[in-house]
């Protein structure tokens, strides 16, 4: 891999990480269109990329985080326990929990969602469905719920819905949004959400193949190379995440539907007369 491809998937990571247009989707286009190997990289370079982008979630939400692990930490100490109890960071954190634990069932299906990376057909079909799922989100009336006011059920839902985009050509920030606006959830507390319930998410998946991917052995010119990538993905995701609270926030949640169900149109058309 040359230190321009690595800028390149950086680039596209930190990008469609967090703008709805799947990740995922794109870098299976990028690999099967051109046919390069190296563009998939070795495992550690995918483990660095999400912590690149795992970065930009704590610098745009660090806030927070904050509260959320004051209020975890809380529960250790009788004293604090009772100085948290009743406020949103405490019951953000349940929410996220709750949220979080449909998870557990997408590991038995993790070998399945290479193979179906692998068909630019599947994935642009997939990209068609995240297109119509964000027009139809954006098209709901704004609702009101937030930490204080959100149900159990709310939170099961949208963790559901992360669980359903770990199909490659699924947006899992744009399926997990539209998830909380549908079931009521005031426009920023559903980009807070979201995002927030993807750290014990891409933490964990993290954690899990650092040590395999080290295991694979790594060479200092292998990292000078990766670490751009991971800069890249850090310093878009930023911006990206910046973006797309602004867009929702604003009801233009629904311009990336165009554009996910076009290049989910070009790639089954390609796919086909391939």
């Amino acid at each position: 891999m040359s230190i321009w491809i690595s800028l390149l998937l950086g680039i596209v990571q930190g990008a469609t990480e967090f703008l709805p247009v799947s990740s995922s989707g794109h870098l299976a286009i990028l690999g099967s269109l051109f046919d390069i190997e190296e563009m998939r990289g070795s495992l550690l370079f995918d483990v660095l990329l999400h912590v690149g982008t795992l970065g930009a979630v704590f610098a745009a939400f660090h806030k927070d985080i904050a509260e959320v692990c004051v209020a975890f930490f809380s529960f250790f100490s009788v004293k604090e326990r009772k100085r948290e109890q009743g406020r949103p960071a405490r019951r953000m954190l349940l929410l996220l929990a709750i949220a979080t634990a449909p998870l557990i069932v997408a590991v038995f299906f993790e070998r399945y969602v290479g193979i179906l990376a692998d068909s630019l057909t599947f994935v642009g079909c997939a990209l068609i469905g995240t297109g119509a799922l964000l027009f139809i989100a954006d098209r709901i009336k704004p609702g009101k719920k937030t930490e204080k006011t959100a149900l159990v059920s709310d939170a099961v839902a949208v963790g559901i819905m992360q669980v359903i985009a770990v199909i490659p050509g699924l947006s899992r920030s744009g399926s997990t949004i539209s998830a909380g606006l549908m079931r009521g959830f005031d426009r920023t507390f559903a980009i807070k959400f979201s995002f927030l319930m993807s750290i014990p998410a891409v933490l964990g998946a993290t954690l899990l193949e650092l040590r395999k991917a080290f295991s694979e052995g790594v060479t200092a010119e292998e990292l000078m190379i990766y670490l751009p990538g991971m800069l890249a993905a850090g310093v878009v995701g930023y911006f990206a995440i910046i973006l797309i609270k602004k867009l929702v926030e604003k009801g233009r949640f629904g311009v990336f539907a165009y554009y996910c169900a076009g290049l989910g149109l070009v790639t089954v058309t390609l796919a086909i007369f391939s």
